[in-house]
């Protein structure tokens, strides 16, 4: 009688060791300086000094892409995961003033589709590509009995440094601050529980153009990726133009630019400054959502919000157009309770008469 093999309880060495000669390429091209993006080791080396920096803190964050994977895994969309998956990490550490210098993966499934994971790995490099930073290394999980078959699952872990003098915490904001407004790509990677409701709930066809847009599948404008803001905030960050930052992640515009300021201090945003993406007015007019409820749930348009001084809004206005970015002037910062307050007038999303929404954090 044959000795039991790991192949037959569902593990394939030799597919995750195929999976491992395929993403070298996508790794090497993520080399930066302070890394070489070999894969291959039990772990993944830095180098600080080769990397410039003279009393550098290191800020290290993880995360998911959470249910945007379920619309991946049934359209066949696996490609641009891979960038959410950057982005959810490296944009919660530019906010600290950190550049991101290397990412780190976990692929995990119940049986490794090479091909699959391959496309994944993919969108991960350009990410790192486009954060700048190196993709060092990453685990491969294969766990039959803990997935569905087809399923799969993903974290990163990133680590970025900055010059202690350059840390931003808050302590750089006051009263009269302005804050303004990056546009995002779409949904990003929040909310998709309550997307995959609605589309259950309303039967969206979503092979088929929006009804907001007839020359977008619906699908691919629910998929767009995590937009990256590195490249774009780190120079002024650096040359000190920025007072605090905030991703707009879980929680909407209400819950996180709080979490950029210091007791005392709450930030008051205009709905009435920026006209609602389409894409967000669709999925409020599907589930009839309060507007006090989008702006705890979506990103409503604004993917990451920047407080300044009010003397530095025009040249960071500059600076980030000529990066690529979209700015709108969100609201200002003003004394009291630590928070923020978005409110609108009647008819702006889609409110019946003068609206207000606040929170405490």
């Amino acid at each position: 009688m044959a000795g039991y093999t790991y192949e037959q309880a569902g593990v394939s060495i030799a597919a995750g060791n195929a999976l491992v000669e395929a993403i070298k390429p996508l790794a090497r091209a993520t080399a930066r300086p302070g890394a070489n993006a070999e894969l291959g080791g039990f772990g993944g080396f830095f180098d600080l000094k080769a990397a410039g920096y003279d009393d550098p803190l290191l800020v290290a964050a993880n995360d998911g892409v959470g249910t945007k994977l379920k619309l991946a895994i049934e359209f066949d969309r696996h490609d641009g995961v891979g960038i959410d998956l950057v982005a959810m990490c490296v944009n919660d550490l530019i906010v600290q003033g950190a550049e991101p210098l290397f990412f780190l993966d976990y692929f995990a499934s119940a049986k490794l589709d090479t091909a699959i994971a391959t496309l994944v790995v993919a969108g991960i490099a350009e990410g790192c590509r486009i954060a700048g930073c190196a993709l060092i290394g990453g685990e491969t999980a294969e766990m039959p009995g803990m997935y569905a078959d087809g399923d799969y699952d993903l974290a990163g872990f990133s680590v970025g440094a900055v010059d202690r003098s350059q840390v931003l915490t808050g302590d750089r904001v006051s009263a009269g601050d302005v804050i303004l407004g990056l546009a995002s790509s779409g949904v990003h990677s929040n909310g998709f529980s309550l997307v995959r409701r609605l589309a259950a709930d309303k039967g969206w066809k979503l092979k088929r153009p929006s009804l907001f847009d007839q020359d977008q599948i619906l699908i691919d404008a629910l998929m767009a990726p995590t937009r990256i803001y590195v490249k774009s905030l780190l120079p002024l960050i650096r040359s000190g133009k920025i007072g605090a930052l905030a991703h707009i992640t879980g929680g909407g515009l209400l819950e996180n630019i709080p979490r950029a300021l210091p007791k005392g201090l709450h930030a008051h945003v205009d709905a009435d400054a920026w006209v609602q993406p389409r894409l967000m007015a669709f999925l409020q007019a599907q589930g009839g959502i309060e507007p006090g409820e989008m702006a705890r749930t979506f990103n409503c348009g604004v993917g990451m919000a920047v407080i300044v001084r009010p003397e530095e809004v025009d040249a960071v206005t500059e600076s980030l157009a000529a990066a690529g970015e979209t700015v709108v002037t969100l609201g200002h910062i003003d004394a009291g309770e630590r928070g923020c307050t978005v409110t609108g007038s009647s008819e702006t999303w889609s409110a019946r008469a003068p609206w207000s929404a606040t929170h405490h954090g």
